[in-house]
């Protein structure tokens, strides 16, 4: 299975983000390395984490928006 698809610079983006976004939220850049770069599904992160579905599907919607400001201000800190 593979992760999200995007153009080379941006995947270095965002694994240049991800260390920020662990600073103010370790399970959220843990829930973006799984679903993205390992590409597990949410019942998978779910269990890998143990937390319930729910909470990845909060925690992977949050992480995906503060991820997109980070690009699209060129990684300047939110």
């Amino acid at each position: 299975r593979l992760g999200v698809a995007l153009p080379l610079d941006d995947l270095l983006a965002v694994d240049e983000a991800l260390p920020r976004l662990a600073e103010k939220d370790e399970r959220r850049a843990r829930v973006v390395e799984l679903r993205f770069f390992a590409g597990l599904g949410e019942a998978e992160v779910a269990s890998a984490l143990g937390v319930t579905t729910r909470t990845v599907q909060r925690d992977w919607l949050k992480a995906r928006a503060w991820l997109h400001l980070q690009l699209a201000d060129g990684g300047a800190t939110a």
